[in-house]
This record gives structure tokens, sequence and C-alpha cells, in this order.
């Protein structure tokens, strides 16, 4: 069965739940853009890092990203990525969230997932596809939301700071002297992040370092690499804070251990 990859061909159709598969190279760039339908992004292979005026999201495999309907967004791939998407009608997404969410793909929906992309994309009433559009938007609304998404500010001296802070991940620069440049005193930085990304100074930085590191660790890079370059003074401290963000190892979370100096720990 051969389905479109223009993602245009599923927003009027029937169906409220239309799954379309599509595969993209590393370093693919998918442009601000879109869509009249919501959009549950999950891949089966490759990192994804999405983009809205609110901030940006990791999208590890087994996880996945829910973008509510209308919602501007843009995509980059880490690494070779195989895209699975599900195109929700408005009416059938009142009861999703109301903003982008990254969410953690269970086993049993996983497989409806899958198992939607082998079904019509405008299925009948009454048939398996429509029994699996139905189970997916139950699974939808039970799953718990996970902490990969990195808010930006809309402060244009905080927007500076910040960006400061992303190309040098690896330095511990100090409030006070990111303050300083910023024309900022370091209480007045400290309460603009809290205001505008609802996160403190140093959480915001760690959730940075985390979406970066998720990023090498999905190209294979070695963790005691990984964590040098976030600047973190060893491996074990690197996977501390790893484990105290998303509860388990690097290696557990992408699935396997890598053997050569790859993932570890």
């Amino acid at each position: 069965m051969i389905r479109s990859t223009n993602a245009e061909d599923y927003q009027r159709i029937a169906t409220p739940v239309a799954a379309m598969p599509k595969d993209f190279p590393a370093g693919h760039h998918i442009p601000p853009h879109r869509h009249e339908r919501g959009q549950l992004l999950y891949a089966t292979q490759g990192v994804m890092r999405i983009g809205t005026a609110q901030g940006t999201w990791m999208v590890p495999p087994q996880r996945a990203l829910w973008i509510p309907p209308q919602t501007e967004h843009e995509i980059h791939m880490s690494g070779a990525v195989a895209m699975r998407t599900l195109y929700i009608a408005p009416r059938a997404a009142r009861h999703l969230p109301r903003d982008c969410q990254v969410i953690d793909v269970s086993p049993l929906l996983r497989a409806l997932i899958l198992a939607a992309m082998e079904e019509p994309v405008e299925y009948p009433r009454g048939s398996r596809g429509e029994a699996i559009a139905k189970l997916l938007l139950h699974e939808l609304r039970a799953v718990p939301a996970l902490p990969l998404h990195l808010p930006m500010p809309q402060e244009s001296r905080l927007q500076k700071v910040c960006q400061k802070i992303l190309h040098s991940l690896g330095r511990d620069a100090d409030i006070e002297s990111l303050a300083a440049g910023a024309g900022l005193s370091s209480r007045s930085l400290a309460r603009l992040f809290q205001r505008e990304t609802g996160m403190g100074f140093a959480a915001w930085r760690q959730q940075a370092r985390l979406a970066e590191a998720l990023t090498q660790l999905s190209g294979g890079k070695p963790v005691a690499l990984v964590a040098a370059d976030l600047g973190y003074t060893s491996p074990a401290a690197f996977t501390a804070m790893f484990r105290k963000s998303l509860g388990t190892t690097p290696s557990r979370y992408f699935g396997t251990a890598r053997n050569s100096g790859g993932i570890s720990a």
C-alpha cells in the first residue's frame, strides 16, 4: 500500500485519525509551517528537535510530541529519522492538551501507531482501522508529559543571554557576568528567567544541556565525550544528571548500549 508523504493530503479527509510514514536524512530541516489538524510526531529512529514560539522540544526514540492544531512549528532531524505521524482532526483532539507536550510511548501506544500505518488512510466505519484510531485517542488522553521542553523567553535581553548559554553549554558562566553583559543585575536576570520561562537560571541551563546531550547521544557519541563537551566534571556526574532528569541511564534510555566507546554508563 503506497501512501502520500505530502502532509496536506491528510488535512481534510473524513477520518479523525490519519497516519503518515515518512523518512528523512540526517540534518534535514522542515521550515516553519502549521497544519489544520493536530499532529503526533513519533520516530522509530533518530532524534527530532521541534521549535515553536514557546520553545524547543527534543523527541528521542520511543517518545512522541503532541502538537495542537494550527501550531506553527519547525523540525530539525538529528541523524536519519524514521518519522511516523498521526494527524488528528480538531474535533477528535478537543480532549488532548492545548500546548505541545513530549509524551512517553508505551509498548501499546507504539503498536497502535505502527498498526495505524498499515490501515487505509480513509478506513471505513466498523473497520479495524476505526477501532485502532479510537483506542489511539483513548491512550493519548492518559499519557503523562515528559520534561523535554526548553522554554524560550520573549524579552529581548533575556533572549540574548539564552543564546550565549546555548552557544557555550560547556562553560559555567555565572549569572553575575551574564547579567552584566545584558545590562541587568543578577537579581533582575533571575526574576526574568523565572517570569519568562517558569524556570530558574540553573535549571534552564541544565535543561539546555540535556537537550544537547540527547542530540549528541543519538548520533552515537560516547558518554565521556558528551559529558566533557557539556562541562561536566566526569561521566558519572553527567549520568547522575541524566538519571535525575529522565529516570534512567543514557544506555537504557536509548534502548541498547553501544560498544566500542558508544553509549554507556
